[in-house]
């Protein structure tokens, strides 16, 4: 007997949607004051930096990214425990992001699927579960800032194979003729 596929639901990118796994950097919704002589509008503070850790630092890079084959079997997550991570789209490009509680393993009844409009990023808090990057177009570029530092700041798990869990762009298809993938 074959294990059911859980089809996950795709879900708008919102600050109140993503609080329990960390912050939605979009200044959008966000407020800002004015700098350098009124020239400049500064969004201040939109997400925490947490890397001090285990004597972590921040640290900046940037990831080019693939798209995946969909839909998607998730097949593991990720986790950081020893600092925050965040991932702001350079290239303006809607995204996905997979999430779930922070925790000693994943729950996969507890993941949580959201799109980002290309204009969001997020900062996961420490300890979040996710999936690795989840791009929607070739070569996609992301400024990530996250932990370096000793300690081992990436646990991998693995979900056995009667775990079945799918992404699909189709509910994302049928609610927005207008997003291009």
């Amino acid at each position: 007997m074959s294990t059911p596929v859980r089809q996950l639901t795709i879900e708008p990118l919102t600050r109140e949607a993503f609080a329990p796994f960390g912050d939605v950097i979009d200044k959008e919704v966000s407020d800002y004051f004015m700098i350098n002589n009124g020239s400049t509008r500064r969004y201040h503070a939109m997400a925490n930096v947490d890397v001090a850790e285990e004597g972590g630092s921040a640290i900046i890079s940037i990831f080019e990214a693939q798209p995946l084959s969909y839909p998607l079997r998730i097949a593991m997550m990720e986790r950081h425990p020893l600092g925050s991570q965040a991932f702001i789209p350079l290239l303006g490009n809607p995204y996905l992001i997979l999430v779930a509680p922070a925790g000693e393993t994943p729950d996969p009844a507890q993941l949580k699927a959201f799109y980002s409009n290309g204009r969001q990023g997020v900062n996961y808090g420490k300890g979040v579960w996710h999936h690795p990057v989840l791009a929607l177009h070739e070569n996609d570029q992301f400024l990530v800032v996250d932990r370096s530092g000793p300690g081992n700041n990436c646990d991998e798990v693995y979900f056995s194979d009667d775990v079945r869990i799918e992404l699909s762009l189709s509910s994302l298809e049928q609610e927005a003729s207008t997003v291009v993938l």
